[in-house]
């Protein structure tokens, strides 16, 4: 069972590392964005299209880099006049940290790929399902699905 509080703890952990490090968004490799946390309250983005747009260029680059047979894609860096953008794989997701242009960049790599390894096991136990086969004692026969259904009607 995963515990609720633990990718806004890890998160946490990862924004506190770098003055220029803005906003933390974990998303899944659909682009559903699960955790995210940001040092400026009133630091104006859309979280969900960042973080769904950081999938898909993570998921493109990493298909670009299967095609080329150049190995697993570690990280996505973008940069721009006034900021950066990283994108890395954690597990089933994807980690993306958006920066101010001055930023420590080896710092974030490491950053990134620590807090990523415990974010993969954080959502290997969010996503785990344990299926559970029903009891052979406790199985429903037709008479009890029928004693059921009588019963919702009389509701």
């Amino acid at each position: 069972m995963s515990d609720p509080k633990a990718f806004d703890r890890i998160l946490t952990e990862i924004i506190r590392q770098d003055k220029g490090i803005k906003k933390v968004i974990l998303v899944d490799r659909t682009g559903l964005t699960i955790a995210n946390v940001s040092k400026l309250s009133y630091y104006p983005v859309d979280v969900d299209s960042i973080g769904a747009i950081a999938s898909a260029v993570f998921a493109a680059s990493e298909e670009q880099g299967n095609n080329l047979q150049i190995g697993t894609l570690e990280i996505v860096t973008s940069e721009f006049s006034e900021g950066k953008i990283f994108a890395s794989a954690c597990g089933k997701g994807v980690l993306c940290v958006v920066s101010e242009a001055e930023v420590n960049i080896g710092l974030i790599r490491l950053v990134m790929k620590k807090q990523g390894a415990q974010l993969a096991e954080e959502l290997d136990k969010f996503l785990a399902v344990e299926a559970s086969a029903p009891a052979k004692d406790r199985e429903l026969d037709e008479e009890d699905l029928k004693s059921a259904l009588a019963e919702l009607e009389r509701v």
